[in-house]
C-alpha cells in the first residue's frame, strides 16, 4: 500500500510517500519520497509559533514540497487528462479560503498524471487549528482530484507508533515495527503535550497521566526566554546543560520536582518554571550561570518524567516504554530513562524514535495512516474536520 502523508499541525510543512506492507504486529515502511520545510526562522521574531503566520507558510509550501516528494518517488509525470468541471468546482469550493493554494494546485498539480498512491493520510489534530485546516483542506482537494480515499490521523498517535519504529537492515529509507511487547506505556512529550498513554492492544489507548499546566516542551521554551536564549528554547537549554555536565555536572542551583511524591501520574511544570524565575530575578547572569541553571532545570525535568512514568509502569505492568514527541530527542532524558530502567526494571524495553523522526514529520503520519487504512477507517471529505484539541 502506497500512502501519501501530509503534516501541518504546527510549524513544519511536511509531505512523504511511503510504501507499506505487513500487519499491526509486523509492518515495514519504505520511504519513497520525503520533504519538510521548517518555519523556525520565520517564527523566531515572535519568540514562538504565531498561528496566522504558520497557516500562511503552510499554504505557500504545500505545492512545492508535494512536487519535490513526487519527484523523489519517481511519480512526477505529466498527463493530458483534463480535470472535469465538476471536480474543478468541488476542489475550488474546498480551497475557497486558500485562493493562492487553489491557484497553484490547478496550475501545477492538476496537469500531472495521478500518482501511484492508494491512500492520502493527513494530520487532523491536535495542533494549531489554522495550520491543521490548511493541510486537511489540501488533502481533501487531492482526494477529490485524484479520486483517492483519505484517512485523518491523530498527530500524537503518529508520535507513539513512530517511537516503536526501527531502521530496517541496511536501508536508510526503511523502518520496521515488529516484536513489540504489549502493553506499551507511551510517554508523549512535546511543546504542547505531556501525557502517558497505555496501549494494551494495537490502537487502543487509555490515558494514565497528563500535565495539569505547562507541557514539558513549553516549559523548556519559557525558561529559555528567561535566560535570553533564542527560540526554540529546548535545544538551547540542552546545549548549555551539556556544557555544565562536561565540567563535572555540579550545579549550585536546585529546583523542585513538582508533585513527584503524589500518588498519581499527572505532571506539573509551572512551579518548576516559576522557581527558575525567582532564582534569576534581579541578577545579571554569566554564561556559566546560564549553563548551571540549564543543568539543574533539565535534571529536574528528567527526574519528574521518569518517576511519574515509573508509577504508571508499576500500575499497568507495561512491558515496553516508548518515548515519543519532539522532546524525545533530548539526550539527557533518553540517557536518564535508559540508565534507571536498566537498573530498576531490566525486564522492560525502552524504545525511542530515531532522531530524524522525533520532531514533527510526515513519515509518522504515514505510519499511523497505514494502521488506520488497514482497518478501512476512511474519512468522508465532507465531514473530515481539523480539531486542535483532538485526543487519543
Amino acid at each position: 500500500m502506497n500512502i501519501l502523508a501530509i503534516e501541518t499541525s504546527c510549524d513544519e510543512t511536511a509531505i512523504a510517500i511511503l510504501s507499506c506492507e505487513g500487519d499491526a504486529e509486523s509492518a515495514t515502511y519504505t520511504i519513497l519520497g520525503n520533504a519538510l520545510i521548517s518555519q523556525i526562522d520565520v517564527h523566531q521574531e515572535f519568540g514562538g509559533v504565531f498561528p496566522a503566520v504558520a497557516k500562511r507558510e503552510h499554504a505557500k509550501n504545500l505545492v512545492p514540497i508535494l512536487l519535490g516528494t513526487l519527484s523523489e518517488a519517481d511519480m512526477l509525470k505529466e498527463s493530458e487528462q483534463r480535470v472535469s468541471q465538476t471536480v474543478h468546482e468541488e476542489v475550488t469550493r474546498i480551497l475557497s479560503r486558500e485562493f493562492e493554494l487553489s491557484k497553484e494546485l490547478f496550475s501545477k498539480i492538476s496537469v500531472l498524471a495521478i500518482p501511484n498512491i492508494d491512500v492520502i493520510a493527513v494530520t487532523a489534530g491536535p495542533g494549531l487549528a489554522p495550520a491543521l485546516w490548511v493541510g486537511v483542506s489540501f488533502a481533501k482537494a487531492l482526494s477529490i482530484l485524484w479520486n483517492k480515499p483519505i484517512v485523518g490521523v491523530n498527530h500524537m498517535e503518529g508520535h507513539l507508533l513512530t517511537a516503536l519504529a526501527k531502521k530496517g537492515g541496511r536501508s536508510i529509507k526503511t523502518y520496521t515495527v515488529s516484536n513489540v511487547s504489549m502493553p506499551v506505556l507511551a510517554l508523549l512529550i512535546s511543546g504542547g503535550h505531556t501525557e502517558l498513554q497505555l496501549m494494551s492492544t494495537w490502537l487502543s489507548y487509555n490515558l494514565e497521566g497528563q500535565t495539569r499546566d505547562d507541557a514539558v516542551g513549553e516549559a523548556y521554551d519559557k525558561v529559555a526566554r528567561m535566560l535570553g536564549l533564542p527560540y526554540p528554547g529546548g535545544p538551547e537549554i540542552s546545549r548549555l546543560a551539556e556544557r555544565a555536565r562536561d565540567r563535572g555536572g555540579n550545579s549550585p542551583y536546585t529546583f523542585p520536582r513538582p508533585m513527584i511524591s503524589d500518588a498519581h501520574s499527572d505532571f506539573s511544570f509551572s512551579g518548576l518554571k516559576t522557581s527558575v524565575l525567582y532564582s534569576i530575578r534581579g541578577k545579571v547572569l554569566s554564561d556559566t550561570d546560564k549553563e548551571n541553571i540549564s543543568l539543574a532545570f533539565e535534571d529536574a525535568v528528567a527526574e519528574v518524567l521518569y518517576v511519574k512514568t515509573k508509577r504508571a509502569l508499576l500500575k499497568t505492568g507495561a512491558k515496553t516504554i516508548a518515548i515519543g514527541g519532539g522532546v524525545s530527542a533530548n539526550k539527557n532524558i533518553r540517557d536518564y530513562f535508559g540508565n534507571r530502567l536498566s537498573r530498576e526494571h531490566p525486564e522492560v524495553s525502552l524504545t525511542t524514535p530515531t532522531p530524524e523522526l522525533s520532531g514533527d514529520n510526515a513519515i509518522m503520519i504515514g505510519i499511523a495512516g497505514y494502521y488506520r487504512a488497514r482497518n478501512a477507517e476512511f474519512a468522508d471529505t465532507e465531514t473530515l474536520q481539523a480539531n486542535g484539541n483532538l485526543a487519543l
